[in-house]
């Protein structure tokens, strides 16, 4: 997915969409598998299931790589909100320590 596409979605929301086509492709690689196992195919149906099964394949590793890239891009935008709600609230406590200290004078 191009980097503009992906301002516009949030990154869990891509990584929904993203689990879902792996999914789907997973189930497609299935039946393709099922119908590979058949007795009567012929020659000419089992190359162009072949084929469709590599596709799918290629398919579901491409997902899976783009799914890993988003988890890692995930953890580090969540990282960066625990920091600056850490960083918020260390700021808050200190403002707070010092107005108290400085109205008991």
């Amino acid at each position: 997915m191009t980097k503009k596409k992906r301002e516009n979605l949030g990154v869990a929301l891509e990584i929904d969409g993203l689990e879902e086509k792996l999914s789907q492709c997973r189930r497609d690689l299935e039946a393709v598998d099922c119908r590979l196992h058949r007795a009567e195919l012929s020659p000419e149906d089992r190359r162009s299931l072949e084929k469709e099964k590599n596709s799918l394949m290629s398919r579901a590793s491409n997902y899976e790589k783009e799914l890993k890239l988003l988890r890692q891009e995930n953890r580090k935008n969540m990282l960066l909100s625990v920091a600056i709600f850490i960083l918020l609230a260390l700021v808050y406590a200190h403002w707070t320590i010092l107005y108290t200290s400085f109205t008991l004078r």
